[in-house]
């Protein structure tokens, strides 16, 4: 049975967060090191703690395998990604991320928590920041 669509005061407010979010994560982009789709990937390698193809990389970011396939290149000359030989199948390649990519990632995300937790600090009540602190939980329910 499909869902019934949502109520006019919902989607206002999924296009509310939807645009403050957005907003958001741009803010934070200005002082990134890693461009947006080489942190991407740089994520799944890392979060996963395991290595993948430049086929799978491509299907897991949704775009096309030349592209992903230019964007392991860079990374692998920049020592983000190291490419390995496949253990079963001798013409594939797996990606590994490098220590050189795990600290570049964690140093952009610390980078980013900084950013936001002066923003928190001086821009926030410290009600404000019970109602934000509340709210994260919220947003987690939604993924």
């Amino acid at each position: 049975m499909p869902s019934p669509d949502p109520r006019p005061d919902a989607l206002e407010l999924a296009a509310d967060l939807r645009a403050a979010l957005g907003s958001l994560v741009r803010s934070l982009r200005h002082g990134d090191e890693l461009p947006q789709n080489q942190a991407a990937v740089l994520g799944l390698l890392i979060r996963d703690d395991r290595s993948c193809t430049i086929a799978e990389l491509a299907a897991l970011q949704r775009v096309r395998h030349q592209s992903m396939a230019r964007t392991v290149a860079l990374m692998t000359q920049a020592g983000l990604v190291v490419q390995e030989p496949h253990p079963t199948d001798g013409r594939k390649l797996l990606v590994g991320a490098t220590e050189t990519g795990r600290t570049a990632l964690l140093h952009q995300r610390a980078r980013r928590e900084q950013v936001i937790a002066t923003a928190i600090e001086s821009r926030l009540t410290p009600t404000e920041q019970d109602q934000l602190r509340a709210a994260v939980g919220l947003l987690e329910r939604l993924s």
